[in-house]
């Protein structure tokens, strides 16, 4: 893995870095790389359970790398081309990822964002899709994620004036789970982190993948959604986690999982 991006592991925690501080962590060829590259040893490794994504220095992610576009040059990973914009946003993983939102996070940063399944928020940051203001586009997933996750005329109102909103309203429109001092960004990440790295991994997965799924399906009053949430729950019933949970409840000790 390149420098662009890092890798640290904190327990059951992969902490993943973006590090290009000196240009706002802005996404190039080599940070798409990286990012891509640490998520897939985030999916392969068994000892690590859930993904944090944060920013070196004072910024998240200043979006794509203007001046690698200037210069002609791609942003994406070359390699996995299919993994999108910051070797992340068209990548899934079934383990859980947490943006830990530490400062700047316009365009790109909000992207990201948009694709973590939790995040963590500095009080001082804030999120937009300014696109329209430089004729561009929001396409790495900022228009599909967006009117998903808020009110459409919350959605529509971002997209089209481009104006960012702060901390406070992202709270308020459920972008982020946590707003705190910058200070506290990674630490409470950690701390969210933590707590699901302490459930049953088996059942953390498969928890993401049908909420991930729901939109592929009508009314929840239909058999096919109940298939899907059939097939992907059954496997973790008959796990050998699915018999030391309720053994340990009963024997009052801390579950010893094993993720098979």
């Amino acid at each position: 893995m390149t420098d662009a991006a890092t890798l640290e592991r904190h327990g059951h925690i992969a902490i993943i870095t973006l590090n290009r501080p000196d240009a706002m962590n802005a996404v190039n060829a080599a940070l798409s790389s990286a990012v891509g590259a640490a998520l897939d040893e985030l999916a392969a490794d068994p000892a690590l359970r859930v993904g944090v994504i944060t920013g070196a220095g004072r910024a998240f992610c200043a979006g794509a790398d203007l001046k690698e576009l200037a210069r002609g040059n791609g942003i994406h990973d070359p390699a996995h081309p299919e993994y999108g914009f910051a070797g992340l946003v068209q990548h899934f993983v079934d383990k859980p990822l947490i943006a830990a939102v530490n400062g700047f996070a316009l365009g790109g940063g909000t992207e990201i964002v948009l694709a973590s399944d939790l995040a963590v928020m500095s009080d001082a940051a804030s999120l937009g899709l300014p696109e329209v203001k430089r004729g561009l586009v929001a396409a790495a997933g900022g228009l599909l994620r967006l009117p998903r996750a808020v009110p459409p005329k919350i959605a529509l109102e971002m997209a089209l004036t481009g104006t960012p909103i702060d901390a406070a309203q992202a709270l308020h429109w459920g972008l982020v789970n946590r707003v705190v001092p910058a200070d506290q960004v990674l630490p409470s990440a950690l701390e969210l982190a933590e707590t699901i790295a302490a459930n049953a991994p088996l059942s953390v997965r498969a928890s993401k993948r049908i909420i991930h799924r729901v939109n592929d399906f009508g009314s929840d009053w239909d058999t096919p959604i109940w298939q899907m949430s059939l097939a992907e729950a059954t496997p973790v019933f008959v796990s050998k986690d699915a018999v030391e949970g309720p053994r340990a409840f009963a024997e009052k000790r801390t579950p010893r999982w094993r993720g098979e």
